[in-house]
């Protein structure tokens, strides 16, 4: 994706420290979800962690969930299977803008 067209949601800018500051939520306890495959923060060429708008409302899910109780590893399945839909939806988008292209090219060809 093009970074200039890239949401304020997703571009990854905010430090470690900032997120920790709107979570709520420790340092430690931020690196442990990325451990744990649940974040996937940027790293700049030296190492630091860059995040999102998107990755700061995801880590407050998480912490929701956990203080609920549910464990780490079924976090990352429901996290998957929402990513295994959301890429079946975008298939299924895809095909349809083709068959709807294909059709309005036929409809529009002189005879």
């Amino acid at each position: 994706m093009d970074p200039s067209k890239q949401s304020y949601l997703t571009k990854k800018v905010i430090s470690i420290g900032v997120v920790s500051e709107l979570t709520g939520l420790s340092e430690r306890q931020i690196r442990y979800y990325e451990e744990r495959k649940l974040i996937f923060p940027k790293r700049t060429d030296r190492g630091t962690r860059k995040y999102s708008f998107s990755d700061v409302e995801i880590l407050v899910e998480i912490a929701n969930k956990m203080e609920d109780g549910i464990q780490t590893t079924e976090l990352r399945r429901e996290m998957n299977k929402h990513k295994d839909r959301e890429k079946e939806n975008n298939i299924k988008k895809s095909m349809i803008r083709g068959q709807m292209n294909a059709h309005f090219n036929r409809k529009n060809k002189p005879l």
